[in-house]
């Protein structure tokens, strides 16, 4: 049977707990009434929008970030040592500790396998394992185990399942809107395999766009940002991709190479300043494509017949030889044989779960060293397009603006909608904003691409 979002509920364990306690606690107080929102600034030739909606990962208390990077003077075999065992009784998955495809749901798909395997190596059958996040690495590792006869419970802190696959359907929009992962490049055979066993359709953005305050502009090339990396990776020590930039003779503030840097921000989640040379995110591929439809099928299906607790945070894990304790945020502690721990790397960053005894110095070495980056998304929904070009994804050049990438949905679906997506430090602001303020940015950047007086 399909899991659903009553079957999720009625797992949701301490969860629902919480929700009886705080129907018995007393009414509050009054409370002073709120400042009208004010309406947002309108902008020459840009109407407003008939819907909205943004992501808020830099703030989200459940993943402080959206994806991991390697940050200059740490090595890339980081990822390796966060995702070593301990012992044989924590297991850790999640984009940060795949290697190969960092930050990717193909990298959280394929950590998630691998813990499960690790993990079912020593386990004998029937044993209680506990999963503690319910993204596509914590319901990929959950299917698995299942799968090979072990007792699985998930213990998710959100009110819903997807963690940074976060997909809304709304009455308001005419297709889902994607607030966490949902792009990728081509190939990749395997992911679309999986989408295309859900009947979950993928759409091709094709066509990109360089445009500054004049009108449109030549594309940027990415040459001499590939030959700094090389130089930089043939020097005796690491440094960052800007100063990569600048021994090779090349200005990261000059327009063209600024807009190709913030582009590279919005996949890597963080800026030139902060990335290694020597182990750099991969350049923006040309060809890319989406999610069509929600990806929630894609966990769903996972989680098929494995028990989940919605709402429920977990704050310690202790282990020894016996087996593990798990306490949850309640207080309640439940006891299990073994555990995978697939929470985000700003979560294990921000310490919001004590692990007694504490983990092993090679695996909080790598989470201090490692970085959570921040990519933010903004989708605008137009009752009538103000924009003329059939170009999928846009790029700002020259122009002060907070977000400088934008994807125009309207060539592939017909509809009038433009995602704004926005990297690293330019991302943190973004994320900082009150909904009209964060409105007025979106607009305020669109307004390069309003037609002609």
């Amino acid at each position: 049977m399909r899991i659903t979002r009553r079957t999720l509920l009625l797992g949701a364990g301490a969860g629902a707990v919480s929700v009886l306690l705080a129907s018995c606690t007393p009414d509050p107080k009054p409370s002073p009434s709120p400042t009208p929102t004010r309406e947002p600034q309108p902008q020459p030739g840009i109407p407003e929008p008939a819907a909205r909606l943004r992501s808020t990962w830099a703030t989200d208390p459940f993943a402080y970030g959206a994806v991991s990077f390697v940050p200059v003077g740490v090595l890339a075999e980081t990822r390796t040592q966060l995702a070593r065992p301990v012992g044989d009784r924590l297991f850790f998955a999640g984009e940060a500790t795949d290697p190969d495809d960092p930050g990717t749901m193909r990298g959280a798909i394929r950590s998630g396998a691998r813990a499960a395997d690790e993990l079912a190596d020593p386990a004998e059958p029937g044993e209680r394992v506990a999963v503690v996040g319910a993204g596509l690495a914590g319901a990929t590792a959950a299917a698995r185990l299942a799968d090979a006869g072990l007792e699985v419970t998930v213990f998710e802190a959100r009110d819903r399942i997807g963690g940074r696959v976060h997909s809304i359907t709304d009455d308001a929009w005419p297709m889902p809107v994607q607030l966490g992962a949902w792009l990728f490049s081509e190939p990749d055979a395997d992911l679309l395999s999986r989408l295309e066993g859900q009947e979950i359709g993928v759409i091709d953005l094709a066509g990109d766009q360089w445009h500054g305050p004049e009108g449109e502009v030549e594309p940027v090339d990415d040459q001499p940002l590939a030959d700094a990396i090389a130089a930089a990776q043939a020097g005796p020590v690491d440094i960052s991709l800007a100063d990569a930039l600048v021994e090779a003779g090349s200005d990261p503030a000059d327009p063209s190479l600024a807009a190709l840097l913030a582009l590279l921000s919005t996949t890597a989640g963080a800026d030139a300043a902060e990335l290694s040379s020597w182990f750099p995110p991969p350049l923006p591929p040309a060809a890319v494509q989406g999610a069509r439809d929600s990806l929630l099928p894609l966990v769903e299906d996972a989680l098929d017949g494995v028990r989940v607790s919605l709402s429920t945070a977990v704050s310690r894990i202790a282990h020894d030889e016996s087996g593990v304790s798990i306490r949850l945020g309640t207080g309640e502690a439940l006891s299990f044989d073994r555990v995978v721990v697939s929470v985000p790397l700003g979560v294990l960053q921000e310490q919001d779960i004590e692990f007694d005894p504490p983990l092993p110095f090679v695996n909080r070495s790598a989470i201090t060293g490692l970085g959570m980056g921040d990519i933010e998304t903004m989708w605008l929904r137009f009752d009538e397009p103000f924009w003329e070009s059939e170009a999928a994804v846009w790029h700002t050049v020259g122009a002060d603006v907070g977000i400088r990438t934008w994807i125009n949905l309207r060539p592939a679906t017909g509809e009038n909608i433009l995602v704004g997506v926005v990297g690293g430090e330019a991302a943190a602001d973004f994320a900082a904003l009150d909904d009209t303020a964060a409105l007025e940015a979106a607009l305020q950047s669109l307004a390069v691409y309003a037609p002609a007086d």
